[in-house]
């Protein structure tokens, strides 16, 4: 694996082998971390910029507590603390910074924008979310599934929901190019796009995985080792596209019906936050608006034994480390 000054943006391109490297050097610096291992000096005196268009709790706690762990420091910019294609074009921006950082990590909206910091910056730029792909989510996912399972090639790994945008399209590809079965089990409009899953089945065959597009909650799940969601509708997308995805969406959320078909050992992962109780200010004004108390998963399943979402968040932090890690140091 040698990804040193490379930047980070999508898993279409990556290697098998640099996506496993990725993993085990999440796996390995997650160790010493817990065992106590001083990382100050693995990027003592390094500068990067967070630029946060989309704001988060999981990606900007794991970038920030993963460079405060190495000894580098942080510049957070949320929306309204950059002028980024407001007053300066993405291009101007990326040069600005690439003059004052070491790395720049980008959470947003089109994949054209972390591209072309990327192009243009001078350093490595970390993909944290764009609208199209999530590839640090991806390596934590990796390294979880790995964790709770032993392996990752041969596992049946079920995603269930909307399947179009970037956590389908990211862990399609993903569990394409590590050898996994990958299925998407949702309402047809809701699978991902043609050019894509053309990409993965090749990547698939080439592997010894394979890609499954079904309907059918009972095929999705029956001997699942994995089952994953994602809310329905994301950051940025207007509160109309609530009664439309509910419509079409709940006969995929993931409840002990759906776990009933799988494995025993079945694991249920999601990338949070996830609405699966009235807890939230967003649940409690779908439950008003539609009567429901649960929504992409039930809380019997994500508070049951099955469910892995806490060390899978626990894993970005380790997961974004390496990704920072690999890109930066010789």
């Amino acid at each position: 694996m040698d990804l040193y000054g490379k930047s980070f943006l999508k898993m279409t391109d990556l290697s098998a082998d640099e996506i496993t490297g990725l993993i085990d050097l999440s796996a390995r610096l997650k160790d010493e971390k817990k065992k106590g291992v001083s990382q100050l000096d693995y990027l003592r005196g390094k500068n990067i910029a967070l630029i946060f268009e989309k704001t988060s709790t999981r990606t900007r706690c794991s970038f920030e507590v993963a460079a405060h762990d190495m000894g580098m420091t942080t510049t957070y910019l949320d929306p309204s603390g950059s002028q980024i294609g407001k007053k300066e074009s993405i291009k101007d921006t990326a040069r600005v910074l690439g003059r004052m950082f070491d790395g720049i990590e980008y959470r947003g909206f089109g994949q054209e924008i972390v591209e072309q910091l990327a192009e243009y910056a001078g350093v490595p730029v970390w993909n944290g979310l764009t609208n199209e792909s999530h590839p640090t989510q991806m390596i934590a996912d990796m390294l979880t599934v790995k964790e709770k399972l032993g392996k990752l090639k041969g596992v049946k790994f079920v995603y269930m929901g909307d399947a179009r945008y970037n956590m389908g399209n990211s862990l399609m590809v993903t569990c394409a190019k590590l050898g996994m079965d990958f299925v998407a089990c949702t309402n047809k409009k809701y699978f991902p796009e043609t050019q894509l899953v053309e990409y993965s089945k090749k990547e698939a065959a080439k592997s010894g995985g394979s890609i499954t597009l079904t309907e059918s909650v009972e095929e999705a799940c029956r001997d699942a080792d994995v089952i994953y969601t994602d809310v329905w509708v994301s950051m940025g997308e207007p509160d109309s596209a609530w009664k439309e995805r509910i419509h079409d969406l709940l006969p995929y959320q993931v409840n002990s019906k759906a776990l009933s078909y799988a494995k025993d050992s079945v694991i249920f992962m999601h990338c949070l936050p996830s609405f699966h109780d009235l807890d939230t200010k967003i649940g409690r004004e779908i439950n008003e608006k539609y009567g429901l108390s649960e929504m992409e998963v039930t809380d019997e399943v994500f508070e049951g034994p099955h469910s892995v979402v806490f060390d899978e968040a626990e894993n970005r932090m380790h997961s974004i480390k390496a990704v920072i890690y690999a890109t930066m140091v010789k």
